[in-house]
């Protein structure tokens, strides 16, 4: 674009309005049509635009429409230039009347049919007016991949390759294209049908042909191209040769579409959903909810998996953890892809130990199990603080439903006097109210009253609380089932920073 266009002149817009629907133009190329002062379009002497007609729902009714009429199209011409001579006055005239808005400084909106740049009259327009105004083109949906979408073809695939190819050429050189290519799109037809069909017959690609007529619109015709009558084909009309690797895939597969229930045994994969929304999700536990038929898991879990009408989600109580996972190897078993949710990491007590547990019973040891990690509470709790499982450390259950108080007990005397920072799970529920307690004064019997305690509750979500504590002023009040303790060994550090900001961390050196 030159440096000498003036900053008060208006801008020219070559848009594409696709092949025929109005609901086919971009939303960029409706916006620009109805915010132009100046709509051109072209057409035959007739007076009809089809570009004007898909457009006519996103013109206001007050705009200056320039109507850019061909002198000839088809038919002959005494012009002293032949046919090419004729046009080349044309665009130059057209051209030299959008100029006279450009210069008023009003903007110049051109209609294309298809996309502005693949076989378009606007590119001559472009060709004489870009280097002197403001231009930009927006690309259209061209009557080749509209006519793909008509026909349910695929156009090409892998490394197959396209040709695009005017029906205007000698036939000898479309035979020769067309034979030499795995796929093609054939335009501008009308009158060239005949030869079309002589060069595809040639080239032994006829039986593979097809025809689209008016692709997009009310009257749109897709039919078999060897049975098409050449008097009935209108100008706007193209030969589609589909992709044959997708042709012969499509034939092969037709008669293979079964549902899940026939495929025989399915799989159960294990899932960790990190520990709140999408954002804590891997890009592979993503993949296996969404390709999964069925989502098995604790209530409010499966609540956090957006509802999908294809899917079946199958809550149950946090309680029946065996019973859970029999239900989802049962299922696979009987074709289903199921997805069995954990938050957090589901090998961090959860359901994968659950599930592989049942699926070892000889019942279902032909039923496939995969496990996908996810990030633990316990990562998340420690990234909103700093790193205080920086160095060596353990992670714990408070509960006591699976195992006896006893053992917990001891092994939280045992990592505390081996100085591990201690994840703590679990810590508190409705009807267990007294193990914070007892587990902070087992914990003073190692620790310094002033080590560090993080308090992380609902990490990623709407009741995200983060509260760092001294060891001896760690209150079970503060604590409930929905917290994560982190309690720091004797070299865990909370520091303020010059910023203000409070960090926890545990060097990575331990004193020798």
């Amino acid at each position: 674009m030159s440096e000498e266009i003036s900053v008060d002149v208006g801008r020219l817009w070559g848009v594409g309005v696709g092949p025929g629907d109005p609901e086919l133009v971009t939303v960029k190329t409706a916006r620009l049509i109805g915010a132009a002062d100046v709509v051109a379009y072209h057409c035959a002497r007739h007076g009809r635009s089809t570009a004007r007609r898909i457009a006519e729902p996103y013109l206001r009714g007050d705009q200056i429409e320039e109507q850019l009429v061909y002198p000839v199209t088809v038919e002959a011409t005494d012009h002293p230039g032949g046919y090419r001579g004729a046009l080349d006055d044309f665009y130059a005239e057209a051209a030299a009347r959008l100029a006279q808005h450009l210069d008023a400084g009003r903007d110049v909106v051109v209609l294309a049919e298809g996309d502005p740049f693949f076989y378009g009259s606007y590119m001559h327009l472009h060709e004489r007016l870009a280097h002197r105004y403001p231009t930009e083109v927006v690309p259209g949906v061209t009557s080749m991949t509209a006519a793909s979408a008509a026909l349910g073809r695929p156009l090409v695939e892998r490394d197959e390759v396209l040709t695009v190819l005017p029906g205007t050429l000698a036939p000898e050189q479309l035979a020769q294209r067309l034979a030499g290519t795995d796929s093609a799109a054939v335009l501008k037809l009308g009158r060239t049908f005949g030869a079309v069909r002589a060069a595809a017959e040639q080239a032994g690609v006829l039986d593979r042909l097809h025809y689209a007529e008016r692709v997009s619109t009310d009257s749109q015709r897709i039919e078999v191209f060897a049975d098409v009558d050449p008097d009935t084909v209108p100008y706007f009309s193209l030969a589609v040769l589909p992709s044959p690797l997708a042709a012969s895939t499509m034939k092969r597969e037709s008669s293979a579409v079964v549902s899940s229930a026939q495929v025989g045994v399915g799989e159960v994969v294990v899932v960790g959903l990190g520990p709140a929304g999408r954002p804590w999700l891997t890009p592979e536990v993503q993949e296996a909810l969404s390709t999964a038929s069925d989502l098995v898991g604790y209530g409010p879990y499966l609540d956090r998996v957006p509802a999908n009408a294809r899917q079946r989600k199958h809550p149950s109580d946090n309680r029946v953890e065996a019973e859970r996972a029999a239900f989802a190897l049962d299922l696979a078993r009987g074709g289903a892809r199921v997805a069995v949710v954990s938050s957090g990491d589901p090998g961090v007590f959860a359901m994968a130990s659950a599930v592989l547990e049942v699926a070892c019973e000889p019942k279902w040891k032909d039923v496939p199990v995969r496990i996908l990690p996810g990030l633990t509470a316990a990562q998340a709790v420690a990234s909103r603080v700093g790193a205080p499982l920086g160095h060596d450390y353990c992670v714990l259950s408070l509960s006591d439903r699976l195992k006896p108080w006893e053992v917990i007990a001891s092994r939280l005397s045992a990592a505390a006097a081996a100085d591990l920072v201690i994840a703590i799970y679990n810590p508190a529920s409705r009807s267990r109210t007294w193990q914070v307690g007892a587990a902070r004064d087992l914990l003073l019997d190692h620790r310094s009253p002033d080590t560090p305690v993080v308090l992380g509750r609902d990490v990623g979500g709407t009741g995200e609380r983060i509260t760092v504590v001294r060891l001896a002023d760690l209150d079970p009040e503060q604590v409930d089932m929905r917290t994560l303790l982190l309690v720091g060994s004797s070299q865990t550090r909370l520091v303020e920073r010059a910023d203000g900001d409070r960090v926890v961390f545990t060097p990575r050196n331990y004193p020798g």
